[in-house]
Order: C-alpha cells, then structure tokens, then sequence
C-alpha cells in the first residue's frame, strides 16, 4: 500500500496509556465495588440475567493476575457505523493480549457480527495490525449492523467459536451492539462456556454515555472535524458577506454533535432537539426564530450567517412526529396498495389523500422534495430513514417564505441567500484525534484485562477522561446496569437507554448563555484542522462537552 506523509507519521505515535496499564499485566488486578442495580424495571431484568445481573463495578489497581499471562485466542467485532479510533481498539487489545502470552491468537470476524455467524475471519498478526495504528476507520475487518438476537444465532457463535478454540469475545458498538454482547454473555453462562465477552463503548453520535462511561469514543474527532469544516465556512461567509449557510450535522437520538460544534465555534443559530421536545416548539416557531435571527443581522448590515441543524429534529417536532408516525403506520397497513405507485408524485398524492385532515394538512405544506424523502424506502423496522430527509433544506425554503412575507409588511430589509451543507460521513472515519487514539488504545488494552479477569458481560471504561492520559482510570461495568425495558415489535426487550443533551447540565448552560450574542453579532471561532504535534492545550484538548461536565 502507498501511505501518505501524515500515515506514514502517525504510525509511529506511541499512545498513552493510564500508569495502572503501563505495568506489568501479572501484576494488575481487577478491584469490584458494590454490586449494581439497573436503571429501571430491576426484578424482570433479574430474572432475564440470572447469570450477569448485579456484578459489581471493577477498577483495576496493584495486585496478582496470574491468570493475564495465559495462553488464549480471542476474538473481535466492529459492529454498526465508523467511528474514529475503533483501529486503536484493536491495536490496544492485540498489544496487550501479546504482553500477556506471546503465543495468544486475535482473531477479526469479517464485515461486523455476520462474520461470526459465518465463521469469516482473519488473524490479527504484527504486521497487519502495523498497518492500521492510528488511522481512520474499520477497514482493518469491516463492520456491518447484523444484530445478534436470536437463540440460532447465540447457538452458531457458541459452535464459531469452539471450532476456533476462542476462549472471549470483545464487541466495539454502540448501544444495540452492547446490548447483544450482554445478551451474548448471559446465554455463553447459561452454557457455562467459559467465554468471556466484553463491549466496548463506540458512536461518534456521542449518546452512550453516563457518569461511569464519560464519552464513546469517536465523539472527538468526529467534532473536531466537523467543527473544522464549519470555521472554515464561518470565514467564508464573513468573507463573501452575503451567504447564510445552514448545516445538518449528524445524531438522530440526541444533539450532542450539534452542541458541541456550536461550542467550538460559537454560530449564529444552532437548534438543539432536545430543547425544541422540551419546550413543545412547532416547525413554524423554529422557522420564525431563524428568520428574527436573519432580520436582526440584517438590520446591521450583515446578510450572511451560519445555521446547525441535527439530524434527527424532524422526530422532536411534535406534528412531524405525529406526521411520521402516521405514514409509518398507513404504508406498513397498506403497503400493497402503496407499492404499486410507480412515481413519486402519484405516492404523494395518494399519501395527501389517505392521512387524516391535520397530518394531511401538514404534509401539503412540505417541500415537494421533503414529502417524496419521507416516504422513501423504510429501515428493516418500517421506520422512515431520517438521515435521508435534507432537513436544512426544509427550513432553507420555509425561512425564505417567512422572509418574503416580513419583507411585504416592512419587517425584513436585507437580501437572503442560503446555501446548504449535510456533514456526516466526513467525520466518521477521519485520522483520530490524540485523544481518540490515547483512549482507544487504553479501551482496547483494558478489555484484555477484563477477559483476564474472567469479567463477562462487562463493558470497558476508562474514567477521569477530562484530564490528561497520566490521570485516566481504567475499569470496567456491568452492561446489565444500563439497562431499561423498552417495547420493541411488541414485545419488551432490555436496552440501553440512548443518552441525550441534558438541559440542565453545564455544556448547554453555557451554550444557552452565549446564544443572543452569537446570534446578532459575529463571534465566529475557527478551531481549524485536528492538530497531532504541538502544545497540549492544542494537541491533547478534549471536547468542550467533557471540560465543561468536569469543571476543567
């Protein structure tokens, strides 16, 4: 392979490790706390996890692990979408799995949990591991998002795995894929097994998260592309002086991306959804405070701006949730009828005919383009795919309607042009930050520690993450302490529950506090590109929303 300058160097950045990791493996041991209860519904989660409810909390300090220096072949999977740094996972896991015992085996299932399934995979050697440190992506294996649920499954990773003499399983994913490692590890105990498996913490989208897990990893470097990306169109736009740029980042469950850009660089309009949920705020409301925000400016003389949008904010409208929910309700009943609309227009006006009066009155105000995106292809649970509705489109037009009817009445003076931006697949596999190399190392290295320990059906975590890499606790907790039930195709099945922007918390205080002045005035910060050498308050910075949650 030919390598870039900036590959070339970044293989040989040597990650950091907290102290406790840096020893000798033999000499590490896992410490366990209190035994943990879940977040709710305890009693139907006890009798579900007989096995792997209410382990207690392990850290690791001093101690005998005779156990670390044993011979085992491990096996592990990406699971779900990119997310930078999930190579350092592996490096960290295959390092330490090699320290304990030279003759120790890694093993990568192919293309994401349905290469256990098939039995896909490839030894993880020296050198094909040299060839991924710190870079970018999943490439190493691939990912996929087959969800490991079933009892046939759960029987043929159980076969997969004594064909190849694989004594532990690491899962990196996100909270569906924890899910399935801890439903994974319940069902490996109940066969009594004897293989481990743990989960590590992944989603650039930032929503795995609580005090015991501060960040998933990827959350960084995906922001500080992005935010990248948004200073430069913020200097653009003061540049040129006449464009408003309105970008859609990504995060469907929750605003985390959309919040911790804004912080980095400060815009003129960034909506947060779980505000917008909280606060009961229509579609109209929204439009009508970005076009207050462009008239204001306007006012000044400044016809440019920067507007940040999450991906998900369709689903908090209140009537555009009641307008989604409907039509994935009316296509799943009618789904014959439906798919023998050969084009988009004969779909839209069967839709506008099939709602009832409000949803149908709703969706007639829609962008033509807008109306045939909602009523594309459905995901495999009969849901519209909301990362495929260009919601800056929607508000681009709306606000401009909303702009022309102020204009008649006086309330608007100035000249509106907009342009649209979707970052998304930009950030999810871009060199990792220091940050996101240093943690995902240390998550990886950890995991191995956890397998030593014999600790099934626990997810690495490595704390403290607010501070430098020499101040990092690394441990572990039980999946099963995170769980909630939810109905899921009408049943009730544990989850994770998804972690969103918390209103009262300090990164959207200081958000909050700032917006008014962001809005009528250019504060634009332009961060620029991830830096990988150099000071630390610019090389080693975490995010914004970890500082601030921590005081640093």
């Amino acid at each position: 392979m030919d390598h870039s300058p900036l590959q070339t160097s970044r293989y040989g950045y040597k990650p950091k490790l907290p102290p406790i990791l840096s020893g000798e493996l033999v000499h590490i041991a896992a410490k366990s706390g209190q035994p943990t209860e879940a977040t709710a519904d305890r009693e139907e989660l006890r009798k579900l996890f007989p096995n792997t409810y209410g382990l207690p909390m392990v850290d690791f300090v001093p101690g005998d692990n005779p156990d670390a220096l044993k011979r085992i072949n491990a096996g592990v999977i990406l699971s779900g979408g990119q997310a930078p740094g999930g190579h350092n996972v592996i490096a960290g896991l295959f390092d330490a799995i090699r320290k304990g015992n030279s003759q120790s085996r890694l093993f990568g299932f192919l293309g994401g949990p349905s290469g256990i399934l098939e039995d896909r995979s490839v030894e993880i050697t020296p050198e094909l591991i040299d060839e991924y440190r710190n870079t970018g992506g999943f490439d190493i294996i691939g990912s996929g998002r087959t969800k490991l649920e079933t009892t046939e499954q759960f029987d043929t990773c159980l076969e997969v795995c004594r064909r190849n003499e694989i004594s532990a399983l690491v899962i990196i994913g996100g909270d569906d894929s924890n899910t399935n490692a801890a439903i994974l590890a319940e069902y490996f105990k109940n066969k009594n097994a004897q293989i481990t498996v743990v989960g590590v913490p992944k989603t650039i989208d930032g929503d795995l998260k609580n005090r015991y897990i501060e960040a998933s990893f990827g959350f960084d470097t995906a922001t500080k592309t992005y935010s990248e990306l948004i200073g430069n169109i913020q200097r653009d736009a003061a540049s040129a002086g006449k464009y408003w740029h309105f970008i859609r980042l990504m995060g469907r469950s929750a605003s985390h991306i959309a919040l911790e850009c804004a912080l980095k660089t400060q815009p003129n309009v960034a909506i947060i959804s779980e505000e917008v949920q909280q606060n009961n705020h229509s579609l109209s409301q929204i439009v009508d405070e970005i076009a207050g925000v462009v008239s204001v400016r306007a006012s000044g003389g400044e016809n440019f701006g920067v507007v940040l949008i999450p991906e998900g904010l369709v689903e908090f409208l209140p009537e555009m949730k009641s307008l989604i929910d409907e039509l994935n309700g009316l296509i799943a009943e009618k789904e014959a009828e439906f798919g023998k609309l050969s084009s988009a227009e004969k779909r839209i006006e069967w839709v506008g005919e099939n709602l009832s009066l409000s949803t149908s009155t709703l969706f007639g105000t829609l962008p033509s383009t807008i109306q045939a995106q909602l009523l594309m292809d459905r995901d495999p649970h009969g849901n519209v795919q909301v990362s495929r509705i260009e919601t800056e489109a929607l508000l681009v037009e709306m606000v401009e309607r909303k702009l022309g009817e102020l204009k008649k009445t006086g309330g608007y003076k100035g000249k509106f042009s907009a342009l649209r931006h979707f970052f998304g697949y930009e950030g999810r596999c871009a060199f990792p930050s220091n940050f996101d190399a240093d943690y995902c190392y240390s998550l990886g290295f950890n995991a191995f520690l956890l397998i030593a320990a014999g600790k099934s059906g626990y997810m690495s975590v490595v704390k403290n993450l607010s501070r430098s890499a020499e101040r990092w606790l690394p441990g572990g907790i039980p999946i099963t302490m995170m769980f909630n039930l939810e109905r899921r195709q009408a049943e009730r099945k544990p989850v994770i529950k998804k972690a969103l922007v918390q209103l009262d918390g300090e990164p959207f205080k200081k958000f909050a506090a700032s917006r008014t002045d962001w809005a009528h005035h250019t504060r634009y910060l332009f961060p620029g590109a991830i830096q990988y050498w150099g000071p630390d308050e610019v090389c080693n910075r975490p995010t914004e929303t970890l500082l601030l949650e921590h005081g640093s």
